[in-house]
């Protein structure tokens, strides 16, 4: 990669800050930017260059439930992606809402740690049935679609009232109001889960388990074992993944086995213990 193509990068990952920046490949062609929407939720921005930028626009992905169309020309910059990114992230800010405030209130089995990309829930709705509801991220406050999990009897029962009532569903109820309307019983809440119970993708390298592997030692294959004290992030990482994002910082701080620095998602102050033999 020429040097000319580096020093544009990298002025350009001035121009959206440093600390935002969560991972930078060997070949600046690979970037991860941080991205806080208006509710203070954490979105990773990924960013592919082309060896022809920025003549070619460059591919994005991120968690989100549809992809954004990203507008480009010669004269755009990085800037401009985080900038119709951060557009994107405020056309789903209603989804997200309801759908924090649905996995709050009712009895979620499916899925258990859902993505932001994740459209549907399966709820428990009691007596051994559950629901599936599919919501529209464009639209997430009409009526979604939803199929029934249970005793034949049971499903047919649930489709009748369901076919019979639909109707009642209302945008300015939530999820769990208009259900009680529709069923005309209450859906029991969720359980009470500790949260050391919870098994939790890692920050950084986004996997529930390390690979099994013998230079991992006593940590090969296990899940996640680090968070970050903010509560208002709260992301679990796997402690060996941390240490290795702390020493990419130039910023770093070592006290004997203990590595200082700055959480790669809210910037808060982290530490993590490492091996004495690293």
């Amino acid at each position: 990669m020429s040097s000319s193509f580096r020093r544009l990068v990298y002025s350009e990952i001035e121009e959206i800050g440093w600390e935002h920046l969560v991972r930078l490949g060997e070949e600046p062609t690979t970037l991860s930017f941080r991205i806080f929407d208006e509710e203070q939720r954490v979105h990773v921005l990924e960013i592919l260059l082309d060896k022809n930028y920025p003549k070619c626009r460059p591919s994005i992905s991120a968690d989100v439930p549809y992809v954004l169309h990203l507008n480009w020309s010669m004269n755009s910059r990085l800037t401009d992606v985080v900038q119709q990114f951060q557009k994107h992230l405020e056309k789903l800010r209603d989804f997200w809402s309801m759908m924090d405030n649905l996995d709050k209130s009712l009895w979620v089995v499916d899925p258990r740690n859902p993505s932001r990309a994740a459209t549907h829930r399966q709820i428990n709705i009691g007596n051994d049935c559950f629901i599936m509801l599919f919501f529209d991220a464009y639209d997430p406050k009409s009526l979604p679609e939803c199929r029934f999990l249970g005793s034949d009897s049971m499903v047919t029962c649930l489709r009748k009232v369901w076919r019979r009532n639909c109707k009642k569903w209302m945008k300015e109820n939530t999820v769990a109001e208009n259900l009680t309307s529709i069923f005309e019983f209450e859906l029991p809440g969720p359980p009470d889960i500790q949260k050391n119970d919870q098994q939790l993708e890692c920050g950084i390298c986004y996997a529930q388990y390390l690979p099994t592997d013998e230079e991992l030692g006593a940590k090969s294959g296990s899940g996640t074992d680090h968070a970050c004290d903010n509560t208002n992030c709260s992301r679990a990482f796997h402690s060996v993944c941390l240490a290795d994002w702390l020493r990419s910082l130039s910023t770093r701080r070592q006290s004997f086995n203990v590595l200082f620095g700055n959480c790669p998602y809210c910037s808060e102050p982290v530490a993590v213990k490492i091996n004495d033999k690293e």
